[in-house]
């Protein structure tokens, strides 16, 4: 079982990337997918998260209106969207899968303990 990261780069603030998740091994279609993030220093922290049908997202306040979470099933793939990147976005990236039960990923969608499978990471860089 594995998720692979891609997409992390350099980029200027006010830019854009979209980060990819592809799994393998097994399909991830009935899990809650999440993205997390870790900056140096910092510990791993919450992201987005979206359910395993794609029709709700959940998301940081501190990146809300700037990132969107989705996903392709039928590719086994949940992708984020990072739009008018700011420096303090500079972090190392992951996704992971959780939660089967929408109910359960509503509540701890954040909780990165509720999460069981996770990607290496893809950095980010935002220079300023």
């Amino acid at each position: 079982v594995q998720l692979q990261a891609s997409g992390g780069g350099l980029v200027q603030a006010g830019g854009s990337l979209r980060l990819s998740c592809a799994a393998s091994g097994r399909t991830f279609s009935s899990n809650g997918m999440g993205w997390f993030r870790q900056a140096p220093g910092k510990e791993r922290e919450f992201v987005a998260a979206i359910s395993w049908a794609g029709g709700t997202t959940y998301y940081a306040d501190s990146v809300k209106g700037r990132f969107i979470i989705s996903r392709d099933n039928a590719k086994n793939t949940v992708s984020l969207q990072m739009n008018s990147l700011k420096p303090e976005d500079t972090a190392v990236y992951y996704c992971a899968a959780g939660q089967r039960s929408g109910v359960l990923l509503s509540r701890y969608y954040s909780d990165l303990r509720k999460y069981n499978y996770w990607g290496q990471g893809t950095l980010v860089t935002v220079s300023s």
